[in-house]
């Protein structure tokens, strides 16, 4: 009774980030960076989302997955990069116990969907090139609903089971987490109890979700390419593979970090803090770019847009 005593009075209440970096400059450099970049992720993925709404031209399946992906990269950097850059500013560097956990939640929550969600849209190009016949039955409203929301589910699930085990552990000091947001394997560092079970259930949680969409994404793109090929005509294998370019790309990006971080043994290396940067701010901000230099009908639905609102502040102007 003693020792359970002693344990809830020292049970750790808040944690200490340390962030990227000690150094004061860099703290600087960090922070203008850092800004930047999620302001350029906010602006350009919410500028995807409104172009998207607005264009009706756009109103298809492949621009709703994409419009869809665009908040989720949104959401996913805000929720590492926020506590971060209040960090860089302040003395302080404290995040408590229940903010981290649900900083864990929430960050799995969004991995998990775009995870996912790259999956689903590598069905969706499938469907789009092996069967274009068919694309707007197979496709239609109703099924596109149900699979974006099969995508949250899997998100919620994977989130929940990333984050319940964490809860379960025990932590009575020390409370400095080596990391700029709170990070699972992180915190098994610091627990006092056991963490065996969490890390068989982070890695058995994160494989299985890596498994899945990497079977999807790989039997999707190996119909994909044997129909491609058959196509006699150059012009028509060059456009069927322009419209996956872009997807591939993006997928590339999120999973090589991923499985840097996730897919080892849970021991840390120099360059972990850094894969983490890509993962969570520098990859949100590059998706944007890819799909939009690489789409015609989005950077023409983007001109039209913008050319509508000089349009209509010329016109208060004149008023």
């Amino acid at each position: 009774m003693e020792g359970m005593s002693v344990r809830n009075e020292t049970r750790v209440t808040q944690f200490i980030l340390l962030g990227i970096s000690s150094d004061p400059d860099l703290q600087i450099t960090f922070f203008v960076l850092f800004l930047v970049m999620y302001l350029l992720t906010i602006a350009l993925n919410l500028l995807i989302v409104v172009t998207i709404y607005v264009d009706s031209q756009l109103h298809s399946p492949m621009y709703f997955f994409l419009s869809n992906l665009s908040f989720l990269d949104f959401g996913f950097s805000t929720v590492a990069v926020s506590k971060s850059l209040s960090n860089f500013v302040s003395r302080s560097r404290t995040i408590s116990f229940n903010g981290c956990i649900s900083q864990v939640f929430f960050l799995h929550l969004f991995g998990g969907a775009e995870c996912f969600h790259l999956s689903l849209m590598a069905y969706d190009r499938y469907v789009a090139i092996c069967y274009p016949l068919r694309y707007t039955t197979i496709m239609n409203r109703r099924i596109c609903l149900l699979l974006l929301v099969s995508t949250w589910v899997g998100g919620f699930m994977h989130a929940f089971a990333q984050s319940f085990p964490t809860i379960q552990l025990l932590f009575c000091g020390p409370n400095e987490i080596d990391h700029f947001c709170c990070e699972t394997r992180a915190l098994y560092v610091l627990a006092c109890s056991s963490t065996f079970i969490s890390e068989i259930a982070d890695m058995a949680n994160t494989g299985s979700l890596a498994l899945v969409c990497f079977l999807i994404v790989s039997i999707s793109y190996a119909y994909i390419i044997s129909t491609v090929l058959k196509i006699r005509s150059a012009e028509g294998r060059r456009k069927a593979f322009s419209t996956c370019a872009s997807h591939l790309t993006v997928v590339t990006l999120f999973f090589g970090p991923l499985v840097l971080i996730y897919m080892r043994p849970p021991v840390t290396f120099a360059g972990e803090k850094l894969v983490s940067v890509f993962s969570t701010i520098v990859t949100p901000w590059l998706n944007p770019f890819i799909y939009t230099l690489r789409n015609k009908k989005v950077k023409e639905a983007m001109k039209k847009l913008s050319e509508r609102k000089v349009s209509f502040l010329w016109g208060i102007h004149i008023d």
